[in-house]
């Protein structure tokens, strides 16, 4: 355990949170260069010059920070592939907390207006000049970087696409490529999981709760879940936690003591944040590990090293991307949650899918806490 823990004790920040308001954003700072999405509403306040044969796609639009109603479903421009580049036809889009988070301003976006996402599976219709290992026709998955997957057709990097096995569909690719990786890095690098570890698992019906109570369990560690409705515990169940908390009805303290005869669990996997904090600090075992990766109820307060002493605690905030900008630990990555997949360790549960231009209403959705499992845009087909 010891020496697990240790690898928990590099502390990682995911995002700074912008330190001015999106109003002082330079309105001629359009998108993300690498995206290169052209705007093509006729709002004069974007001042973007029309590019000769440029392709036209649609595309969710951000102006403004704030709801799933700032949102909109625009028409854009996509530039050519230059060196290095390819240009994918979305298939599918998986959606993440992390976009809420750049919707609302948790997360800085590089410029405003900007299209969110950072997750998508497609079919490469152009390749930059010069480059090799990709050709028109193959299918490809990224998760991370760069932002704009909310789009009909995207330019992206060629280093951060990765093939797609043709036993994966598109939509399970979409949904697993992010929530997936996390599961992996989690699990293996951050705090690397094995046989006879008892790990707690905050809302364990979401997105990467379930993928991480599957592959823990695989792993051989005790998983204990906790979830907010007779549905999502009978979920929770079938993906391997051996024991499922209510937090709505149970503490979830009393509850871990209880289980665990007053030793407390080896990891937290945490991803609401300021509402389950002190909570996860009080679950841990001597010389436990919070992971925290997420903030859906909001960012923790300040934590005191106070908290930590008291029995020896390692406190991470890891971030994907820290860990798949190397070609060969993204492909790594990539390939151990498509091989496990495949070969039925983890289920994947696209449980609920929304037409692309329907993105604000997925939103809604996955902040009012009315879905499980994965969620993913399917683009539209009209134009």
């Amino acid at each position: 355990m010891n020496g697990a823990a240790t690898r928990c004790l590099h502390l990682a920040s995911v995002a700074k949170i912008p330190s001015r308001s999106h109003s002082k954003h330079k309105k001629s700072q359009s998108q993300p260069p690498r995206l290169r999405l052209r705007c093509c509403s006729r709002d004069t306040s974007t001042r973007i010059i029309p590019m000769a044969a440029a392709k036209k796609a649609k595309a969710i639009r951000v102006h403004e920070l704030g709801g799933p109603e700032v949102m909109r479903w625009e028409e854009v421009e996509v530039e050519d592939p230059k060196e290095g580049e390819i240009r994918i036809r979305t298939t599918a889009i998986g959606v993440n907390f992390i976009d809420v988070y750049y919707r609302k301003g948790v997360y800085a976006a590089p410029a405003l207006p900007f299209t969110p996402g950072r997750e998508a599976v497609g079919v490469v219709t152009a390749v930059g000049p010069g480059l090799t290992g990709r050709k028109v026709g193959d299918v490809v998955a990224y998760a991370g970087n760069p932002m704009g997957s909310y789009a009909q057709e995207q330019v992206l990097p060629a280093s951060v696409a990765v093939p797609v096995p043709p036993s994966v569909d598109h939509k399970e690719a979409a949904s697993v490529m992010l929530k997936g990786m996390t599961a992996h890095v989690l699990l293996r690098r951050v705090f690397k999981v094995e046989s006879g570890h008892t790990v707690l698992v905050h809302a364990a019906a979401g997105g990467v709760g379930s993928l991480l109570c599957q592959w823990a369990s695989a792993l051989g560690a005790t998983v204990i879940g906790t979830v907010s409705t007779e549905e999502k515990a009978a979920q929770a169940t079938q993906d391997g936690c051996h024991h499922v908390i209510m937090y709505t009805k149970e503490d979830v303290v009393t509850r871990v003591r209880e289980i665990t005869s007053g030793k407390g669990v080896n990891v937290v996997y945490d991803s609401v944040g300021k509402d389950t904090y002190k909570a996860s600090v009080e679950c841990l075992a001597s010389r436990g590990c919070l992971v925290s990766f997420g903030q859906s109820s909001g960012l923790p307060d300040p934590i005191p090293m106070s908290d930590l002493a008291s029995k020896s605690l390692f406190l991470t905030r890891p971030s994907l991307m820290h860990y798949t900008a190397i070609r060969d630990e993204l492909l790594e990555s990539a390939g151990e949650v498509f091989a496990n997949v495949a070969n039925g360790v983890l289920r994947v549960r696209v449980n609920h899918t929304y037409p692309l231009s329907e993105a604000a209403r997925a939103h809604a959705d996955l902040e009012s806490r009315k879905t499980s499992g994965s969620i993913v845009l399917i683009p539209d087909t009209d134009s």
